[in-house]
């Protein structure tokens, strides 16, 4: 082996590491999306606490990833792509987890009943965003399959459009059906906060785009 495919070899792994990082990621907020998903269909109080839990565990695990994305990028010079795009990437990424934990936390901590359609509908939107987001970055390391990633990302900008519409739908019909002011007050913090975790998985989806644009 020659002196510059030796001096190669340190550094290739390196530049690989942040696909592996991402795709753990990605594949985190997939899970807590179907924790949420079943917290939101769980009629017992106890067993949706748990899944908080477990949810709140994905969350710790993922700021630890995100922080590894931001060491790596500290560390190495040679990047899969530019450093700004990893930087938001991470950033999205770690956002979408963010919001989907605090949907679950205040529903627990509000001691809401989360089991009606607007809520259902709101988790199913998520977790259709997260598992598209997925889609797209694990097609990253080789950008082999474009019409993948790009099929995924424009579903993830239709999945925002329709959780703005659910959230509209959500409010009218919360204004309409609730007599209690302080219900109201905790049901429209927690279908505002979903919403916000969809609009997470479209800037993600801007940095792929962003990022193919770019490469591929």
């Amino acid at each position: 082996m020659s002196a510059f495919n030796s001096f190669m070899k340190i550094f290739l792994p390196k530049d690989r590491v942040f696909y592996t990082l991402f795709e753990d990621v990605a594949g985190k907020v997939v899970e807590m999306g179907k924790l949420l998903k079943q917290l939101v269909n769980e009629p017992n109080p106890e067993v949706r606490e748990k899944l908080l839990l477990q949810i709140e565990d994905l969350e710790h695990k993922n700021d630890e990833l995100t922080h590894n994305i931001f060491t790596e990028l500290s560390r190495n010079f040679i990047t899969p792509f530019d450093r700004e795009d990893i930087h938001y990437l991470a950033s999205s990424l770690d956002d979408v987890a963010d919001y989907i934990f605090a949907s679950a936390k205040k529903i627990i901590f509000y001691k809401v009943d989360p089991m009606q359609s607007n809520f259902r509908k709101m988790s199913d939107l998520i977790l259709m965003g997260a598992e598209n987001i997925h889609s797209a970055i694990i097609e990253l390391r080789n950008m082999k399959n474009m019409r993948q990633i790009t099929d995924s990302l424009v579903r993830v900008n239709s999945i925002e459009n329709q959780a703005d519409d659910e959230f509209d739908a959500a409010i009218l019909n919360l204004f309409a059906t609730e007599s209690d002011a302080k219900e109201v007050i905790k049901k429209r913090e927690i279908f505002t906060v979903m919403e916000i975790a969809t609009d997470k998985c479209e800037d993600a989806a801007n940095v792929i785009e962003s990022i193919i644009v770019k490469y591929a």
